[in-house]
């Protein structure tokens, strides 16, 4: 075992060179994860933030529930939403996912 260790420590190029060629790759995928996976959802949650921060009574919208209202009144962390004629609900305004009409452009 001692031999293979000894022949494994002599293929390495002098001054370690190879192990800044071995890390290439390694730099490649974390780049690549950055560019197609964190950078787009760090993007979407922004974009998410300041739909919530722009809120206003009238307005449609979807909470992560699935359910349909309108927002009868804001205030800094709930939101009073009209789902029926005169059946309003308060939820927390980080449970509202989209405008009501981006679903319909979605389509």
């Amino acid at each position: 075992m001692t031999t293979l260790y000894i022949l494994l420590q002599e293929t390495t190029t002098p001054g370690g060179a190879g192990a800044l060629g071995s890390m290439w790759p390694l730099l490649l995928i974390i780049v690549v994860f950055y560019f197609f996976m964190i950078r787009p959802q760090m993007k979407k949650q922004k974009a998410l933030k300041n739909y919530r921060n722009a809120l206003q009574k009238g307005d449609k919208v979807i909470t992560t529930g699935g359910i349909y209202g309108k927002i009868a009144s804001i205030s800094d962390n709930t939101v009073d939403v009209e789902i029926a004629n005169g059946l309003t609900i308060k939820i927390d305004k980080y449970a509202i996912l989209q405008d009501s009409s981006d679903l319909a452009a979605q389509k």
